[in-house]
């Protein structure tokens, strides 16, 4: 019939054509034609621009970058679906579990870099990866006790050559009581803490008080004990002499301490430790990690996806085999990694081809989720195509050169994934 009346194929077919040219062919013929004229877009400079892309040091770093994300994002992605979907597969909650794996995808690619902007934050307090990195690293490590305390100007301390800590600017006596006033500590974080005392004098040991010497409202005397003023607990302080800590102890809640005999005649040390700043986690968005974190977000929203392909795939697997094979002695990783994944091969070369076709095309993931200041460090292609097109020093020659780069690079796995369809009713 259609090739009696071939008009008939022509009419129905003619308005798919016409969008198909509009949305397709015309710009793409367009961004080829585009490429090969300069930045105002009237002087043809032939191959100039290609030239331009691969001597550019930005674009070179956002080849690089697709680069890894082409051989990361595809295969993590997928490897993940398949480990969900065969772990699910026996499960009464598994239909649940898949629900909520495949939930991201619900999300569009602008929400889900607005939260993970947010979890990636470098403020515990606001980012939730940091909050967690930083509980398990407080977990094992110990903390210091007073960040950020400092000398008070006029007292007699100094920074410590050795640690970075304080030390006393000379030797202390058992006859005089070492005051050592610091300051730098919110008076709020130390509201809890127990009125500060001065030491008492004691002939046979070395004693002191380390407080926060700060008065509300003003007044008070500066490197004495004065009312309300606060007591400093469990700083370590040491005696050094010649180098070497002689004596060691920690403050007591009101500042004060106590050291052995031992310590007469030696100068007294604060280490480091006790004012170091808290640890404030990962710099998730920093230039070593950024398209690392990047990526990690896209599998979160991608993951789903294949979990869902590969197990619609696992569900035509015939059942006679994974028993048999199981009867015949075989242990489930051997049925998996023999009989389960080659059945599944198909299915997960589709859903690999599609994910790598997506991952060529990425821009809104890191064009949200990287600051201004490392996003050079996570730039993409499609993110280089914007920026060189409608950014600053706006070149639709470069961006046009880049856009049919990254055609070139769609279409062979597009071609394999069309003929690996076609091979497919065959079999």
């Amino acid at each position: 019939m259609l090739r009696a009346r071939p008009w008939v194929a022509a009419c129905f077919l003619l308005p798919a054509l016409l969008l198909l040219g509009a949305l397709v062919l015309y710009p793409i013929g367009w961004s080829v034609v585009r490429s090969l004229f300069d930045a105002r877009g009237t002087g043809f400079v032939g191959l100039g621009n290609y030239a331009e892309v691969f001597t550019d040091e930005g674009i070179l770093t956002a080849v690089r970058n697709n680069l890894v994300w082409l051989a990361v994002a595809p295969a993590v992605a997928t490897a993940l679906g398949l480990v969900f979907a065969v772990l699910t597969e026996r499960v009464r909650w598994g239909t649940a579990f898949k629900l909520v794996v495949f939930m991201p995808m619900a999300i569009s690619m602008l929400a889900a870099g607005i939260v993970f902007r947010l979890v990636y934050e470098q403020d515990p307090d606001r980012g939730v990866a940091n909050a967690v990195w930083t509980g398990v690293h407080d977990t094992f490590a110990e903390s210091s006790v007073w960040p950020g305390a400092r000398p008070r100007p006029g007292a007699p301390l100094e920074p410590a050559a050795d640690n970075g800590g304080f030390v006393t600017t000379s030797p202390v006596s058992s006859a005089h009581p070492a005051a050592l006033p610091l300051v730098g500590i919110p008076p709020q974080e130390a509201a809890d803490a127990p009125a500060a005392k001065s030491p008492a004098k004691d002939a046979s040991s070395v004693t002191g008080t380390v407080w926060l010497d700060f008065t509300r409202g003003g007044g008070g005397e500066p490197g004495a004990v004065d009312p309300g003023e606060r007591g400093l607990g469990g700083i370590t302080v040491e005696a050094v002499d010649g180098g070497r800590v002689v004596a060691s102890t920690e403050t007591a809640g009101d500042g004060t301490f106590t050291l052995p005999p031992a310590a007469d005649g030696s100068r007294l040390r604060l280490p480091a430790a006790d004012f170091a700043a808290p640890y404030n986690g990962v710099d998730w968005l920093g230039p070593a990690l950024v398209t690392p974190a990047i990526i990690g977000a896209y599998i979160w929203m991608w993951a789903g996806f294949a979990m869902v392909l590969i197990a619609a795939g696992l569900a035509g697997v015939p059942r006679e085999l994974l028993e048999a094979a199981r009867v015949d002695g075989a242990g489930e990783w051997q049925v998996f990694r023999r009989i389960t994944v080659p059945l599944l091969a198909p299915v997960l070369a589709v859903v690999l081809v599609t994910l790598m076709i997506n991952v060529l095309k990425v821009f809104d993931l890191v064009y949200i989720i990287a600051p201004g200041a490392t996003q050079a460090d996570a730039n993409v292609l499609a993110l280089q195509l914007y920026l060189s097109s409608f950014g600053t020093g706006t070149n639709q020659g470069v961006g046009s050169a880049i856009a049919v780069i990254l055609l070139l690079l769609v279409v062979p796995v597009m071609v394999l994934n069309v003929r690996r369809l076609r091979r497919e009713p065959r079999r």
